[in-house]
């Protein structure tokens, strides 16, 4: 299975991201993906960043492997469940290191639905929230979430750009 092009020592593991175009781009990082196993991998990889309280904004459209992101990000995290789509349910928790809240605002019709199941406070809690389709949900969110956007590429690749809220100045 090839490496990922390697670039930065903030992502110690193989898998690294690509550079990203300019220097003013620190906290972005770009990864190219072959396979659902390898977006997994960077999934778990970019879990060994993550804290309590971290949020995670997926945004990609359907069938870019937002899902199988989370998986990885889970597996990074301890969880031993399988994790699914919270699609038709909103939001799947598990137990790891960290918890992990997952939701889903694909089906959402407005953001009352959300509020309802105490979206609020959960992104506000000691876990880390990931919700795919994030950028519904963005009045809603505090300052300083994650985004990674996922993009479809030719062959089945994935393009997965990674935004972190304050990445460290060197």
């Amino acid at each position: 299975m090839p490496d990922l092009i390697p670039d930065s020592s903030r992502f110690p593991s193989s898998l690294a991201p690509l550079p990203s175009e300019g220097e003013g781009n620190r906290g972005k990082g770009d990864f190219i993906s072959a396979s659902a196993e390898e977006t997994r991998r960077i999934g778990a990889q970019i879990a060994s960043e993550l804290k309590p309280g971290d949020c995670l904004l997926l945004v990609g459209e359907l069938g870019a492997g937002k899902t199988t992101l989370v998986q990885g990000l889970a597996q990074g995290l301890g969880i031993r469940e399988t994790v699914r789509s919270p699609t038709f349910v909103l939001m799947h928790e598990y137990h790891g290191r960290i918890p992990l809240y997952h939701f889903d605002a694909y089906r959402i019709k407005n953001l009352e639905e959300l509020l309802e199941i105490g979206f609020e406070d959960t992104v506000r809690s000691e876990g880390v929230t990931v919700i795919e389709w994030g950028e519904k949900t963005e009045q809603l969110l505090p300052r300083g979430c994650w985004r990674i956007f996922i993009e479809l590429l030719p062959d089945q690749r994935r393009r997965i750009r990674v935004e972190r809220p304050h990445a460290p100045s060197t």
